[in-house]
C-alpha cells in the first residue's frame, strides 16, 4: 500500500512555453524507455523476484518511477498551458489537439501510443533485473538528449534529477542482481 503526498517527488518549474520540448518530453512519458514502462515493469516483475529485499527495491523503485510520471506530466502540461491551436500545430501536436485537445495521453514523441508491448517479465531474475539495469540506462541517455535541447533553468533542473534518479537505479539494481546471483547460487538454481 502506498501513501501519496500531494506533491511532487521534485518541485517542477518551468519558465516558458515550449511546446517543441514538450513533444520530446512525450518520450518519458509514454515511450518505450520512459517513466510509464519502468513503473510497471519493476511492478510486474517483483512478483517472481526470490529475495525479499530485491523484492522490496523494485517495489520501491517502480513507485518512485510513478512519482516520475507525474513530474512529467507536470512539465508537459506547463510546457503546453494557453498554448494555441496554430501554436500546437507548428509544434507537430496538431494531432493529439484534434483527439484529445489538451489531455495529455501517454505516448512518445512521435505519437505513437504507449503499449505494453515495451515491458519485458521473463520470471528469471537474472534475466529481469540486467533488463531493468539496460532501462535505467537508455533512460539516463535519454535525459542526456533532452538537457541538449533546452536552455530553461527550470526544465534543466528537473532533467537534472530525474537523470540522477536513473544513474541511482541502475546502480540499485547492481546491488539486487549481486543479492539474487548470491541467493540463486547458494539454492544451487543455477
Amino acid at each position: 500500500m502506498w501513501i501519496y503526498e500531494k506533491k511532487l517527488e521534485y518541485p517542477v518549474k518551468i519558465y516558458s512555453k515550449d511546446l517543441r520540448m514538450a513533444k520530446y518530453l512525450m518520450t518519458q512519458y509514454g515511450g518505450p524507455d520512459g517513466e510509464l514502462s519502468a513503473a510497471i515493469r519493476y511492478l510486474n516483475q517483483r512478483y517472481t523476484i526470490p529475495t525479499n529485499e530485491a523484492k522490496g527495491l523494485l517495489t520501491d523503485i517502480g513507485t518512485e518511477e510513478l512519482a516520475h510520471v507525474e513530474m512529467i506530466c507536470t512539465m508537459i502540461y506547463q510546457l503546453t498551458k494557453d498554448a494555441t491551436v496554430a501554436e500546437l500545430e507548428a509544434a507537430g501536436l496538431g494531432a493529439n489537439y484534434a483527439i484529445r485537445n489538451g489531455a495529455l495521453f501517454p505516448a512518445d514523441a512521435n505519437g505513437i501510443p504507449w503499449t505494453a508491448s515495451y515491458i519485458q517479465a521473463h520470471a528469471d531474475p537474472i534475466t529481469d533485473l540486467h533488463e531493468d539495469m539496460a532501462a535505467e540506462q537508455k533512460a539516463r541517455s535519454t535525459y542526456e538528449h533532452l538537457l541538449k535541447l533546452t536552455d530553461d533553468p527550470g526544465m534543466k533542473d528537473a532533467l537534472r534529477f530525474l537523470w540522477e534518479r536513473e544513474v541511482v537505479h541502475y546502480q540499485r539494481f547492481g546491488e539486487a542482481l549481486r543479492i539474487v546471483e548470491e541467493y540463486m547460487q547458494c539454492k544451487k538454481i543455477f
